[in-house]
């Protein structure tokens, strides 16, 4: 498997897996606003970079490769309805801005992990 593969498989994965960890942590140790700010923003992240996965995926696999501007239109369509969804959670109060952005913030915590998992494979296999 190259490791483009291995990075987007590990990705998908740790993203699950931090959104649940970061959103156990939230319920346990703060405040409910900002636990449900935690939740839903991993929830909304996670759940729109496997939609953004699914688009490309679908999109440059031959024979059916798609037009440039069906992929961009999905696109801004899921940034339009995200930044809907997070208006609507902060100014119904129901999350706190701060566990809101720590939520979102799901992806590139496991971005950064794959990336620094990838990078020790590489730095070991020089070594040997």
């Amino acid at each position: 498997m190259d490791i483009q593969q291995r990075i987007i498989k590990f990705v998908t994965r740790s993203n699950w897996i931090l959104f649940g960890a970061a959103s156990i942590l939230g319920f346990v140790l703060f405040s409910t606003p900002v636990a449900l700010g935690i939740f839903f923003g991993g929830l909304l992240v996670t759940v729109n970079f496997h939609l953004l996965a699914k688009t490309l995926k679908k999109a440059l696999t031959p024979p059916h490769l798609a037009s440039h501007n069906v992929v961009l239109a999905k696109y801004y369509l899921r940034f339009l309805i995200s930044g809907f969804i997070i208006f609507l959670l902060i100014a119904g109060r129901i999350v706190h801005p701060v566990g809101l952005i720590f939520g979102l913030s799901v992806v590139v915590f496991s971005i950064i992990l794959a990336t620094i998992c990838e990078v020790k494979k590489l730095l070991l296999k020089e070594a040997v």
